[in-house]
């Protein structure tokens, strides 16, 4: 994992301007989500995070160890990358607003940072990857964030 506090930094202040300059109305470059359906998932990713709600494990095991080395690499997820807690379609948009969506996801990382700053040995149970601490949670969140990112056209610069 290359600069854990670059890539805090980047969640906590650079991620929702980030997405604020994406139009509600663009279309995704893979996938069937728009830009609100998006954010609300990135807001549920984010609460998973910090632990709220709790999750079980789904995934075996014997495969944590091989997939949090992918956690650990700077490779990126691919388009399309299957997340069976997701059903078919998209759900409907939840928040009256693209805009609000995006405000709501910003509390949702601030309280992220508050749960981990208040618990610093903390750990969480994500159903994909099995227990992450502070670091891969980050890890983790960049990766998803960046991925979203690049499915409305947006790139690391």
């Amino acid at each position: 994992m290359i600069n854990l506090s670059k890539k805090a930094r980047f969640l906590k202040q650079e991620y929702t301007p980030l997405l604020l300059r994406i139009s509600p109305d663009t279309l995704p470059q893979w996938g069937k989500m728009n830009p609100q359906q998006m954010v609300e998932h990135m807001i549920e990713s984010v609460a998973m995070a910090y632990g709220n709600p709790p999750y079980e494990l789904i995934t075996p095991a014997d495969k944590i160890e091989k997939i949090q080395e992918f956690l650990k690499s700077e490779a990126d997820f691919k388009p399309n990358t299957a997340n069976s807690l997701l059903p078919e379609s998209p759900r409907p948009t939840k928040l009256a607003s693209y805009q609000e969506a995006v405000h709501t996801l910003q509390e949702e990382l601030n309280n992220f940072f508050t749960a981990f700053d208040n618990e610093k040995k903390k750990y969480v149970l994500n159903p994909f990857f099995g227990e992450l601490d502070y670091g891969l949670s980050i890890q983790l969140l960049y990766k998803h964030s960046w991925h979203h990112l690049r499915q409305f056209g947006l790139e690391l610069a």
